[in-house]
């Protein structure tokens, strides 16, 4: 699990965390939600670019790098998929600047798009029966009181200045 680093802007918070002594605002809710839908079995990792480094061990460790990203997270997201391309490791994208963007990604091998509680099971049914396709997407809205609780051990909470809570997502209804 790869979260961008946000560039130098109000939504990093850079400066200002100085104070806190801390890294980063909240941890990714997104991709923690992502890694509790993922199978148990799977080993996972978080490697939050604005708290530390993508290595090459990270990047060894991983059979596939699954990034969410926003389109602030644009050029670190580029960065990322470029680092991973040259050494082979599968890619797995979703997220607001995917979903938006996703064609201007041509190196990424899976989207999973929109809705993750919808479109995820189908990619991981494909990707475990050999077949999975480029993007997945469904334009439902989930009910998100059926979700997981999001993976909270992935993360190292004294990196983060806050933490969120997922109660509600977007704006659920068709205009």
């Amino acid at each position: 699990m790869i979260h961008p680093e946000f560039p130098d802007t109000f939504w990093s918070f850079k400066h200002a965390l100085k104070f806190i002594r801390k890294k980063a605002a909240p941890a990714p809710l997104g991709l923690l939600t992502i890694a509790a839908m993922l199978p148990r079995e799977w080993p996972k990792k978080l490697v939050d670019m604005n708290v530390t480094k993508l290595t090459e061990n990270d990047l060894a460790w991983a059979d596939c790098a699954f990034i969410g990203a926003w389109s602030l997270q644009r050029e670190s997201a580029r960065q990322i998929i470029a680092a991973c391309k040259e050494v082979g490791l599968p890619i797995v994208a979703g997220g607001p600047l995917f979903t938006s963007e996703f064609d201007q990604f041509e190196a990424v091998d899976h989207f999973v798009l929109n809705e993750a509680e919808l479109t995820l099971p189908p990619f991981l049914g494909d990707l475990e029966n050999g077949c999975a396709e480029l993007i997945y997407e469904n334009f439902e809205f989930c009910d998100i009181r059926k979700n997981t609780c999001s993976m909270w051990e992935l993360a190292n909470f004294n990196h983060y200045a806050s933490m969120s809570v997922q109660f509600s997502r977007g704006l659920p209804v068709q205009l």
